[in-house]
């Protein structure tokens, strides 16, 4: 395990109680302060430590640590983090590529025939606990829970169950087998999401609970149909967040639905697990952010109501846009019953100006402190 906490300030414990009785109001519904930002903070917290992206995903601890360093920065969550987008494809015979400038991806399809997909297998749990992913995850949770221990939340972490089925065949076959093999398209996305769940168990297992992090990113209607998202999306979340159930984690569910879920959100709805602290968010409505109205009309009383910011906005858009944005947002999203959290349509750019998270920060205290509504 490598140390670095001797290297970093420590985290303030003033901020730290705050920012935990904050982070609670919208499932506590105990209104305390302003409505919390989460800016879905991964690598822009080793750019604002004076790090590389790299240097994000090849070291878990210290990621952990940068995390929690910039939540405190910009005044965040209490809780901190490390992961990425495409965990478990390397348990099931892919090989990851570290860049310099995203998160790991794997470097080449590892099927490219029909024929192979009969030859692959679900991962036992011991192959499980040998591979790359727990490794990784189980690095950063012991360091937090060693350094941070007040910041620890383990996460179960499937960010994208279709999307990462995809890429056991390649984006662009895959979306061409769900037409021509769906069949096969479909042994794909189980194959990862029976794997996803069986890690989720394992980490559960090791930490005796894990909130579960999944969504919808390639199932999204600049892809499919309603009907195709429904098939090749959404009976999987709900498979999988079961699955996870059963297997110990949760209860806590985080939904992302990345990307233009511009009717898809409704079948989604329909075929998603809740649970009584359940966290739904989508992006965008066709080109646009994803309404906090509408979200709070169609998940408001399920779910905790996550509103958006354009991430093309945090990274290229002045700090009075964003702010306005924000402000848009919270205004439409503040007075939902079962709470509200403002963040950004994805994870934050990793080059994000500092001044553009601290502006949806500054929207929120403005238009988002309760009782001043």
């Amino acid at each position: 395990m490598s140390d670095v906490a001797p290297d970093m300030k420590p985290i303030d414990d003033k901020w730290l109680k705050e920012a935990k009785k904050r982070f609670a109001s919208p499932f506590m519904g105990t209104n305390y302060g302003h409505i919390p930002v989460d800016p879905m903070m991964l690598s822009h917290a080793a750019i604002s430590n004076g790090h590389t992206i790299r240097e994000f995903y090849e070291n878990p601890e210290q990621g952990a640590h940068w995390v929690a360093a910039a939540m405190q920065s910009y005044d965040l969550l209490p809780i901190t983090h490390w992961y990425y987008s495409l965990p478990w494809l390397t348990e099931i015979g892919m090989e990851a590529q570290y860049m310099d400038w995203m998160p790991p991806v794997p470097k080449a399809p590892l099927i490219f025939d029909p024929s192979q997909v009969e030859e692959l297998a679900i991962p036992s749990k011991e192959d499980l606990l040998k591979g790359a992913t727990l490794d990784q995850l189980f690095r950063s949770n012991d360091y937090v829970k060693k350094h941070l221990p007040e910041m620890f939340s383990p996460i179960a972490i499937a960010t994208d169950i279709t999307g990462s089925g995809a890429q056991l065949v390649g984006v662009d076959n895959f979306i061409m087998w769900t037409l021509l093999e769906p069949e096969l398209a479909h042994v794909l996305v189980r194959l990862y999401m029976e794997t996803a769940a069986a890690g989720a168990g394992l980490i559960a297992d090791r930490y005796g609970d894990a909130a579960i992090t999944t969504g919808s990113v390639l199932g999204n209607n600049d892809i499919f149909s309603d009907d195709m998202v429904k098939e090749f999306s959404g009976k999987y979340l709900n498979e999988f967040v079961t699955k996870c159930f059963d297997n110990g984690a949760g209860p806590q569910v985080f939904y992302h639905f990345c990307g233009n879920h511009e009717t898809d959100y409704k079948v989604l709805k329909e075929e998603i697990v809740w649970s009584p602290v359940t966290v739904v968010h989508v992006g965008y409505l066709g080109r646009e952010v994803f309404p906090s109205d509408l979200l709070i009309q169609e998940f408001g009383g399920f779910a905790t109501c996550m509103g958006t910011v354009d991430t093309k906005l945090m990274l290229h858009g002045t700090e009075e846009q964003v702010y306005e944005q924000a402000k848009m947002q919270l205004l439409k999203g503040r007075d939902c019953s079962s709470g509200y959290i403002l963040g950004t349509a994805c994870e934050v750019p990793p080059f994000t100006p500092p001044e553009n998270i601290r502006a949806l920060n500054r929207a929120a205290k403005d238009f988002g402190t309760y009782g001043t509504w």
